[in-house]
């Protein structure tokens, strides 16, 4: 599981990785963080070059990840795990390291309760919403749709679709099929120009609802089809996503206004952006 996490603004990418049970951030966000520098992948070579001919086993041992870099695309990264970043940080001179050594032991031990308690998880998440400013109607649907596109994914996994890329081709035959747009093409048409940017997050309430729908629907025609592999599930995710269109196009015949809208919430969410950020505590 991959994830954005932010401190004092900032962002820092990270992933759990379940088998070690262990959060790996990257490094560089870290330094940037941290130096505030405008070059932080330079400051990082020079750095690693140091700390190596020091003799610093911490840098031998850093591990290299595929995350999301600012263009969008996966990318190799050196990541690091909590102890390993302690240890960076006491070379790295900043103001801001007691706070950040604080905020690292609070990202740890909430992922802990969350593997305890799923349901904190959830909770935390509602929480950062209304702290966007949502309504409660709209975080319901949002959550609900997390739940769904769950399930969904969790079924691929058992019938031999790959991660990442398959997952993001089925996902874009349900949404042509639902919109007549995939994910790539809504979010030009909602002008979300940032590549980060998470499309159902500036969805209206029917959008995520159809949105669901297709989902769900996949889901209920891969189990009745026992898909298996990636060319019959791609079939089930155009049944899928076209059970939704049908329904979209009814609901527009009847009603006489579009699901698909322009709009976007980023209105909503930058005046709030600082009440969603996560702080060290205090």
């Amino acid at each position: 599981m991959s994830a954005i996490v932010l401190f004092e603004e900032k962002q820092v990418r990270r992933a759990w990785n379940s088998h070690e049970q262990k959060w790996y951030f990257a490094i560089v966000d870290v330094i940037a963080v941290l130096t505030e520098s405008d070059n932080p992948q330079v400051y990082w070579r020079v750095l690693k070059k140091r700390l190596a001919d020091d003799g610093n086993q911490t840098v031998t041992k850093c591990n290299a990840l595929k995350m999301t870099a600012a263009d969008g695309r996966q990318r190799l990264t050196d990541v690091a795990d909590t102890e390993q970043l302690l240890r960076l940080i006491q070379s790295i001179p900043s103001p801001k390291a007691e706070p950040f050594k604080l905020w690292l032991a609070k990202v740890g031990f909430e992922r802990l309760e969350e593997i305890e308690n799923p349901e904190l998880a959830a909770k935390r998440m509602r929480q950062l919403y209304e702290q966007k400013g949502y309504s409660e109607e709209w975080i319901e649907k949002r959550m609900r749709g997390i739940a769904v596109r769950d399930e969904l994914t969790d079924e691929w996994k058992k019938r031999g679709v790959r991660e990442q890329r398959e997952f993001a081709i089925l996902t874009a035959e349900i949404s042509k099929a639902t919109f007549g747009m995939t994910p790539a093409e809504y979010k030009d048409f909602k002008a979300l120009a940032n590549p980060k940017t998470n499309l159902r997050d500036h969805m209206t309430d029917l959008e995520l609802i159809f949105t669901m729908l297709g989902e769900a629907s996949t889901t209920e025609i891969a189990k009745k089809r026992d898909a298996r592999g990636f060319p019959a599930n791609k079939k089930a995710a155009r049944a899928g996503g076209a059970v939704a269109g049908s329904a979209r196009r009814d609901l527009e015949k009847k009603s006489g206004r579009k699901v698909s809208t322009r709009g976007n919430f980023l209105a909503l969410t930058r005046p709030a952006k600082k009440q969603a950020q996560l702080k060290p505590p205090k």
